[in-house]
């Protein structure tokens, strides 16, 4: 429960960095603020990214060693696409890592 009301306060802290992060700004100090808001609200966006991540990855493991434990046999079978269910995983975290360096 601790966990979920820090996610849930840190994406709220997002969704109200959003709006001036992506606020037309008509003066050089205006858009100043915008950017450093946007470079904010982009950390924050690749930390949950990452957090998601990490907790998807354990599961991924996890349920593989489990039906290991279950079924050595099957451990060949399960190993492939263990590796493709990780390497999915890992790549929402790398656009999302890739998105903030193009929107900057």
């Amino acid at each position: 429960m601790k966990t979920f009301r820090m996610l849930l306060t840190a994406l709220t802290g997002v969704a109200l960095l959003a709006p001036a992060a992506f606020a037309q700004g008509g003066e050089a100090a205006g858009a100043s603020k915008s950017s450093a808001a946007l470079v904010i609200a982009a950390i924050f966006g690749v930390g949950i990214a990452a957090f998601g991540c990490g907790l998807g990855q354990g599961k991924i493991g996890a349920a593989a060693q489990e039906g290991i434990a279950r079924n050595p046999g099957a451990a060949k079978s399960m190993f492939v696409p263990m590796l493709l269910a990780l390497a999915f995983v890992e790549t929402l975290v790398l656009f999302t890592f890739v998105t903030v360096f193009i929107v900057k």
